[in-house]
């Protein structure tokens, strides 16, 4: 049984267009994980609009946190500490979490931290496990952001490649968008590629053999809207599956050379784009052939959500961590 008198965090999550609550006692007892979608909203647009996501954040947050506090059977009061993105993301969105746990914080007297959105996104693969934070090669693959990073322990990262142009997730969207696929066409496309063919058309593998660890996939969605109007009668399914398998294919490639050049017999794979399904299959051959451990973060916490920010607050405040109040937003904040 978990010890009641471990520390409560609670986390808040708004760093793009989905409000966030999480409430965790220790580091691995979720009690409570709230998450408000704002697809629907920006559907329309084929793309977020920071206006629509700023104002729904601040109509969604307060119930939200009421929410949450009644799922785990706590006053606000009992938390012991608040946390919240505090970048990457959009400034409009970013600011009304930050604001909202600051102030929490100030009012009840308790400590603040301050997490990178894409630290969460690192740490997910750990949550729930006893060993905890262990060192390996981890793969960030999201809508805004594709990275290869060394993890050594908490707070101790080094980035070995990153996309020089759109990010993986950022891929996937822009062809959905082509394919007049509805927003966000990443999971539309794993959906429809299930009944393709991957071998229909040969899309470029930008960077696959550049030596490196970085990545370039302007050149594969540049690649696609040119190849469009030859596919008129094209069976939707199999121009899925061959731009998919082309993402996946230079992904599992550069993670699986990063893990033997940096001699890692552990990989660890979030964010968003960690949900698709051939990614999964992909690694979780490529690990069994070279005999590597994979782990994947749970779908629940591969999406934006304040879950694994809740996480990585429990980590550094058990090191005796915690931010000023003073400590601002920043839009573009990076791991390292």
């Amino acid at each position: 049984m978990t010890d009641p008198l471990m520390p409560l965090v609670m986390a808040v999550e708004t760093s793009c267009d989905e409000t966030a609550v999480a409430i965790l006692r220790g580091k691995n007892r979720m009690l409570a994980s709230e998450v408000s979608s704002q697809i629907s909203l920006h559907r329309p647009y084929g793309g977020v609009v920071p206006e629509v996501a700023s104002r729904s954040h601040l109509t969604r947050l307060k119930p939200l946190i009421s929410h949450a506090l009644e799922n785990a059977g706590l006053h606000i009061d009992e938390i012991d500490a608040f946390a919240a993105t505090t970048g990457p993301g959009l400034a409009s969105s970013l600011m009304i979490g930050v604001s909202v746990s600051k102030g929490l914080a100030l009012s009840l007297r308790k400590p603040y931290l301050a997490v990178n959105h894409l630290e969460g996104h690192l740490l997910s693969p750990f949550f729930g496990r006893e060993e905890g934070i262990v060192s390996c090669i981890a793969l960030v693959v999201s809508g805004g952001h594709t990275m290869i990073v060394e993890i050594g322990e908490v707070g101790k990262y080094q980035v070995l490649g990153h996309t020089h142009d759109d990010a993986a997730g950022e891929a996937f969207d822009k062809v959905g968008k082509l394919l007049q696929l509805p927003y966000p066409g990443g999971p539309e496309i794993d959906r429809l590629a299930r009944e393709g063919d991957p071998s229909r058309f040969d899309f470029p593998r930008s960077m696959m053999h550049s030596g490196d660890f970085n990545f370039s996939f302007s050149g594969l969605k540049t690649a696609v809207r040119y190849m469009l109007p030859k596919l008129q009668g094209e069976s939707m399914a199999n121009i899925c599956a061959s731009f998919q398998e082309a993402v996946v294919d230079v992904l599992v490639h550069k993670t699986i050379g990063a893990a033997q050049v940096r001699n890692k017999k552990r990989i660890a794979v979030s964010g968003g784009v960690s949900c698709n399904s051939r990614l999964r299959e992909k690694f979780s051959r490529a690990c069994e052939r070279k005999g590597f451990e994979l782990l994947v973060a749970d779908p629940k916490l591969c999406t934006d959500n304040a879950a694994m920010i809740a996480y990585v607050a429990a980590e550094r405040f058990a090191l005796g961590q915690s931010s000023p109040l003073t400590e601002d937003i920043d839009p573009n904040l990076r791991l390292v």
